[in-house]
């Protein structure tokens, strides 16, 4: 599967895709509202867990790594956990190398990727939670017609200390 807009091209996560897994999950810059950098036997569970076949109705994860279109640079992460019995909901997640902050690739991944969710895949709702103060992510969001849905407080534990997370939902009605 591939995804692909002007600047860029989503591909599911293959084995290849080790090394960009790996640089996004041992950045401090990258993690600093996800979580603290993980162990890399963790790193490389997750990995694994993201390779297996995706479909709606998936317990895991759908990954894709997001490149630049042009040169093939790897620049980031964006990918999906499906509700879909009874819901039909997905909560969505992304993440850039830092390098690759500030220049609008965020937006458009988010934009062809929820397009695909809902779309094709048929989903009414895609959700997202960000930590409270990670205005970037809140305005990639926003960007692409999510809306605030409320304030989860002291909802996370990010680095021994809890932090309120936001909440943003966009029905398939909204675009």
């Amino acid at each position: 599967m591939q995804l692909v807009t002007e600047r860029l091209s989503l591909t599911r996560l293959k084995p290849e895709d080790w090394q960009l897994f790996h640089r996004v999950h041992t950045d401090e810059t990258t993690m600093r509202y996800i979580s603290a950098v993980p162990q890399l036997a963790d790193i490389r569970q997750r990995f694994s867990d993201r390779l297996a076949p995706w479909q709606p109705t998936s317990f895991h994860m759908l990954c894709m790594a997001i490149r630049l279109k042009e040169s093939g640079e790897d620049i980031g992460m964006i990918g999906a956990n499906a509700e879909w019995a009874p819901y039909r909901q997905a909560e969505v997640g992304y993440t850039l190398l830092k390098t690759h902050f500030g220049k609008g690739y965020g937006s458009e991944a988010l934009a062809v990727f929820a397009d695909y969710l809902q779309n094709e895949c048929e989903f009414h709702k895609l959700k997202a939670q960000v930590v409270e103060g990670n205005w970037a992510s809140r305005r990639v969001l926003e960007k692409n017609g999510f809306q605030l849905e409320g304030t989860l407080r002291d909802n996370y534990l990010l680095r021994g200390e809890w932090v309120n997370d936001w909440v943003f939902g966009r029905l398939k009605s909204d675009r």
